[in-house]
């Protein structure tokens, strides 16, 4: 079973994950505060919002402090890319020397690594299995929702490549489009049954994906706190009602 921390992500009512987007350590450390009387289950530090993120020293010190505000968290982290969504734009080389330290510090749970060549990813997937750090595998459109067979396409490559799990994120600009991403979503999940997959439509109109994972097969659904990290995010409270409602 695949878990980030204690919290496994099995099928069933999916487990929430709630975005850190602060500028500097103080900022993270508010967010983490906030959350104190919030029901979720994993934080994602989204450390390409730290203003001095290309600084190993400073994400090291922001690392150390969300881990003493969250102890026994589950924590997952990511750089976002600029091409895929992201806040700030590094070259190649720093973006894997980070990921790669990251994992090394001990002070996280998972990790989201872009999907992109076999080599850079089997480096990411060797360091991560050596010291107990999940890897979800992850892909963004920002424009427009892929074809079903793209979709599905992606998500099966990423686990093709040992991906723990893999991770889909699109744009709609109809609602057949958030069809197609949840019909995609099914496929997948019903081809790999015990292997947990993450997808989600964009914006207003794929707030639906969201909240309906537990039916089409996506383990992890994303809630905002104080800022949201991506357009279409929901309140982690409100979203927590709906998903204890529907399930």
């Amino acid at each position: 079973m695949v878990k980030i921390g204690k919290v496994a992500l099995d099928n069933g009512m999916p487990k929430i994950c709630v975005p850190l987007v602060g500028h500097s350590t103080d900022e993270l450390v508010q967010e983490c505060r906030y959350l104190q009387d919030k029901i979720y289950d994993v934080v994602e530090l989204r450390i390409d919002f730290l203003k001095d993120v290309t600084s190993l020293d400073a994400v090291g010190e922001a690392l150390t402090a969300v881990r003493q505000e969250l102890p026994n968290g589950a924590i997952l982290f990511t750089f976002r890319t600029r091409e895929e969504g992201g806040e700030t734009e590094v070259p190649e080389s720093y973006y894997f020397n980070l990921i790669g330290y990251a994992i090394k510090s001990g002070k996280i749970d998972a990790v989201d690594e872009y999907f992109r060549d076999r080599a850079s990813i089997e480096k990411v997937l060797t360091v991560a299995k050596e010291h107990g750090v999940t890897v979800i595998m992850s892909n963004h459109d920002f424009d427009k929702t892929p074809s079903f067979d793209e979709i599905t396409g992606r998500l099966i490559g990423m686990k093709k490549l040992g991906a723990d799990v893999a991770k889909l994120a699109c744009m709609p600009n109809s609602a057949k489009d958030v069809l197609t991403l949840l019909s995609a979503t099914e496929a997948v999940k019903s081809q790999y049954p015990d292997e947990p997959i993450i997808t989600m439509s964009m914006g207003k109109l794929g707030a639906i994906s969201r909240i309906s994972g537990e039916i089409f097969g996506s383990a992890l659904t994303f809630g905002s706190a104080k800022k949201a990290s991506a357009p279409g995010q929901l309140d982690v409270t409100t979203l927590q009602q709906i998903l204890r409602a529907l399930h």
